[in-house]
């Protein structure tokens, strides 16, 4: 059975350890609680948990679910909580599921596609007695709050990415391969953004629910995760504000170009056209045109069109369109 942990705790001490794959392994105490923790077990490992702890069918069969949407379940006297786990991975945000049952004196969490473990959590908790006294509302606030604290990284690495590229696109003109970047950042970003909604639902009913083994000082310690999947979820708001600046200053700034651009060909045309008009006169094969026999005249039309334009050159170049 793929069991990272499983444990028995009474007075906030652990007592001994619980094997699940031993039928003798005597039963846990009304005064003690187990704490099981399990990575990625199959259907029929799950199955398993359900006849042996009493586990409610609907319960496992959402647990059995490749991508659950956070949420709050009760059965009874039990309850079935799904959390979504995230990470980033290049410029792609995976995520990964935990799962938690809680029913009288046992919680059984539940690990899929998620890097990070729950062992340090449990190993700070064993460290503070005064804490895992609380029983299993208090470890499912810390296996929640391990979970949300993952978020933050996220939104921090995606802004320090957005912050660079912002800068280069006021110094340069952002190419392709940065506008498809900031493209795919905003796309994970509003995905992001559709997870954090059912998670803040999540804490908020779990603040709510009275249930005999749901300690009721530790209320106060769901309402602190939804503050934090909220600031979260501001963060994400306020990045996803930037990307659009970072667009509409790199679309004018590419109009501003192009305008430059223009202004260059139209004065570069308009001062070729001095020459183009006089010479194409000149060129017809006509015999009356002025000073056409006069000694001095290919000079002086040539530095005429030379004086006009140079003057036309200078006169764009005050109007900056040089």
């Amino acid at each position: 059975m793929a069991i990272a942990a499983a444990r028995v705790y009474a007075e906030g001490h652990r007592l001994r350890s619980l094997w699940l794959n031993d039928p003798n392994d005597r039963a846990v105490q009304p005064h003690q609680f187990a704490w099981i923790g399990m990575v990625d077990p199959t259907p029929a490992e799950l199955e398993g948990l359900r006849v042996r702890f009493g586990l409610h069918p609907l319960a496992v069969e959402d647990a059995l679910c490749d991508h659950p949407l956070p949420k709050v379940s009760v059965y009874g006297d039990q309850i079935f909580v799904a959390a979504r786990t995230a990470r980033l991975e290049d410029e792609e945000i995976v995520y990964g599921e935990t799962c938690a049952f809680l029913c009288r004196n046992y919680i059984i969490t539940i690990r899929r596609g998620s890097a990070r473990s729950h062992t340090q959590v449990r190993r700070h908790l064993e460290e503070a007695p005064a804490l895992l006294d609380r029983g299993i509302a208090y470890v499912l606030y810390a296996v929640l709050d391990h979970i949300v604290d993952g978020y933050q990284p996220i939104v921090d690495e995606i802004e320090e990415e957005v912050l660079v590229i912002e800068r280069r696109a006021l110094d340069t003109f952002l190419s392709r391969e940065d506008v498809t970047h900031l493209f795919n950042l905003r796309q994970e970003l509003t995905r992001f953004r559709r997870v954090l909604g059912p998670m803040e639902e999540v804490c908020a009913r779990l603040e709510h629910l009275h249930l005999p083994f749901l300690d009721a000082s530790v209320r106060p310690y769901f309402r602190d995760v939804g503050d934090h999947v909220r600031r979260v979820s501001s963060a994400i708001e306020g990045l996803r504000d930037v990307l659009s600046s970072v667009f509409e200053v790199s679309n004018l700034f590419e109009q501003q170009r192009q305008n430059d651009v223009s202004r260059r060909l139209t004065a570069g045309a308009a001062i070729l056209a001095v020459p183009t008009a006089v010479f194409g006169l000149y060129g017809m094969n006509f015999e009356s045109m002025p000073e056409l026999h006069w000694r001095y005249g290919y000079m002086v039309v040539l530095g005429g069109v030379t004086v006009v334009c140079i003057a036309m050159f200078f006169a764009f170049r005050r109007a900056k369109w040089f």
